[in-house]
């Protein structure tokens, strides 16, 4: 083991003397690398955004903007990072950093107010102006304050509002910031930052950072990972620490042994046979979007309004699973879809359907020291899918009420429906008394009002902060209706 460290702007930080419960914030502030702020320490602010080089998808490497806040310095060991104070571009021996394009257009169109939010706006706008795969799409006119006539969340340029939507602006400064996104062009061939995504990203590396009574493990392979659990029952797993840091912040959570699978190449894999697609358990939910590239449509329904781009950028599917909410948004996805999920531990693999997963509120059938490998998806897909996700928000939201539709209608006869929920029970559920009021019915209004009645009275809706009981059995019936609306209008067209 060498000594932990992080590429820091180009320079090699020892992690130490950091605890390892000390997150990525903490660890650039107390170094002197203020531009990365605490705004909520929950990863829904993103004023403590930060580059991170990732392995890419389209290019050797990615730059990745994610929230320094909820990320265990320990975690990025080996890594590299950037962060807004990294961004500007060296000049000349005494002369001050020239501004990165990004921070030139926030500046010259009125994107900063207070400032506070303008580093981490600056790092998730500069994650996007390096996306190796945008391209403008018309002549760009960075004056005429305007997008695609036909798509107001991408810009002339190719730029994707939703890179931002992790990012709060407290004095509502949305307007100028959109207008300097939509303004940038492409990087400068002579961009360092751009020229870095031609080399691979640094490999993984074995971890052991402990101080004091608590440590913080990666290992290199699956099978030494899975033994460590088998000898540390008390260890707690990360992956992309979005629910972990969140605890670790707000609920002062300290662990003694926390182990990170999320650099695991056994867990990284996306693999498409030919009856079904596997999906490693710790690639985060933006790699998963990006690689299939909308061939599951009901996953690229659900990756939009999956929390921020932020959180997608390190989040996983494992994770989603692994924590065992019910009202997480993947778990009605993949039961519409009927996924199925490899567990390993020492002993081998078990394939469990998703449907049998869950047994109580945060529970499962996961067994101690199992680990989550990868998520199975059968083939061939359901043609006719949707994802509603009932918020008090469009975007970047918990769900009040989660709803995920795969069905198969041949010649006006609904021959399979599958129907996963969230929001209404302890655990994510299957609609089973709405599925089988639909199937070997016509796909008519009849039949649709009958089954929206059925499934108004699934699960046991539960009134809090979000949403009444009732709200929630209304939308369940609803969501139905708005599909076969849908449907219907789209055959007509």
């Amino acid at each position: 083991m060498t000594e932990a460290r992080i590429t820091v702007n180009g320079k090699a930080t020892p992690i130490s003397p950091a605890a390892p419960h000390t997150t990525v914030l903490d660890f650039l502030r107390e170094r002197g690398l203020t531009g990365t702020k605490e705004g909520c320490a929950e990863g829904e602010c993103g004023a403590c955004s930060v580059l991170v080089a990732r392995p890419g998808v389209n290019k050797p490497t990615d730059w990745v903007a994610v929230n320094a806040c909820l990320v265990p310095a320990a975690a990025l060991d080996g890594q590299e990072i950037i962060t807004s104070e990294g961004i500007a571009t060296v000049g000349e021996p005494g002369q001050p950093p020239a501004l990165h394009p990004v921070q030139e257009e926030m500046a010259v169109r009125g994107g900063s107010q207070c400032g506070y939010c303008t580093p981490g706006f600056i790092c998730s706008m500069a994650a996007e102006y390096y996306r190796p795969d945008r391209c403008a799409h018309a002549e760009s006119d960075p004056d005429s304050h305007q997008a695609d006539s036909t798509d107001h969340e991408h810009g002339p340029n190719g730029f994707d509002l939703h890179a931002l939507s992790g990012n709060l602006c407290r004095c509502t400064g949305y307007r100028p910031i959109r207008d300097a996104a939509f303004a940038v062009g492409e990087p400068a061939e002579e961009d360092p930052l751009a020229q870095r995504r031609e080399q691979a990203p640094p490999a993984p590396v074995a971890t052991e950072y402990a101080r004091d009574d608590s440590t913080f493990l990666r290992k290199s392979t699956l099978a030494e990972t899975l033994q460590l659990l088998r000898e540390r029952p008390d260890a707690v797993v990360v992956a992309g620490s979005t629910d972990y840091g969140v605890e670790v912040n707000i609920r002062s959570r300290r662990e003694g042994c926390v182990v990170a699978i999320d650099r695991l190449p056994e867990l990284r894999e996306l693999r498409v046979e030919s009856d079904h697609i596997e999906i490693g358990a710790a690639l985060t939910l933006t790699e998963i979007e990006r690689r299939l590239d909308g061939s599951v449509p009901l996953l690229a329904e659900l990756f939009p309004q999956f929390a921020s781009r932020l959180i997608r950028n390190s989040g996983t599917l494992g994770g989603n699973l692994g924590t065992g909410s019910p009202i997480g948004d993947s778990p009605p996805v993949l039961l519409a879809l009927e996924a199925s999920l490899v567990l390993a531990d020492v002993d081998g693999e078990r394939v469990v359907p998703l449907a049998e997963y869950f047994t109580g509120y945060r529970q499962s059938v996961r067994r101690p020291g199992e680990l989550i490998r990868a998520v199975r998806i059968p083939l061939p897909l359901s043609p006719v899918a949707a994802f509603h996700k009932i918020a008090k928000r469009r975007f970047d939201d918990i769900s009040s009420v989660a709803v995920a539709f795969a069905l198969d209608i041949e010649d006006g006869i609904v021959r399979k429906a599958r129907i996963g929920l969230g929001g209404v029970a302890a655990t994510p559920i299957r609609a089973l008394p709405t599925e089988a009021a639909l199937e070997g019915k016509p796909w008519t209004a009849e039949t649709v009002e009958a089954a929206a009645g059925v499934l108004r009275g699934a699960g046991t809706p539960m009134s809090d902060h979000r949403a009444s009981s009732l709200y929630r059995s209304a939308m369940l019936g609803q969501s139905l209706l708005k599909l076969y609306a849908q449907t219907t209008e789209a055959a007509k067209s």
